[in-house]
């Protein structure tokens, strides 16, 4: 992807679930090597193995994906009015804007919904885009899965909901 392609943003229909799953399991694997081990990778990706169990999850949240020249380069999921649930760039696309203008619209969303503060369970991988983004660490988690223990951070962001403004 060209940094000077264009990102255009679509609501997750049903039949993106395959690709979204291919995306979440490759963004895990390349991006995430830094920050946890090959078995940790493994579990967290290995969450979309169940492909009807993780279309379901991405159709129970409010989701929208980045497409750049007709390719799906990242998804960003809301849940609720004040939850970022799940937010992944594939590899290619990362550090090009992709997961920005994600976070930008479900920043936008959220604040439609009357959300005053947003809140990001993030992985170690992405402390430091949501820090940049004013994300403040609230407290730090143990996920489970499997025999492996992944440590991710409750991040918070206040929001301007009468406005629509993100602060």
């Amino acid at each position: 992807m060209a940094l000077e392609e264009k990102i255009s943003l679509r609501p997750a229909l049903p039949s993106d679930a395959p690709a979204l799953a291919e995306l979440f399991r490759a963004s895990i694997e390349e991006l995430a090597q830094e920050d946890y081990s090959e078995a940790q990778i493994d579990a967290w990706a290995g969450v979309a193995d169940d492909e009807p169990a993780f279309a379901q999850k991405i159709a129970g949240s409010l989701t929208i994906v980045a497409l750049c020249a007709g390719e799906i380069a990242g998804f960003a999921s809301l849940k609720g009015a004040d939850v970022v649930d799940m937010l992944y760039v594939h590899p290619n696309a990362a550090r090009k804007g992709v997961g920005t203008q994600l976070c930008d619209a479900l920043e936008k969303l959220a604040a439609a919904r009357k959300a005053m503060i947003l809140k990001a369970d993030v992985s170690d991988c992405a402390i430091g885009f949501f820090a940049l983004r004013g994300y403040e660490p609230l407290q730090r988690n143990m996920v489970f899965l499997g025999d492996e223990v992944l440590g991710n951070t409750t991040m918070t962001r206040k929001l301007a909901a009468v406005t629509g403004q993100v602060q």
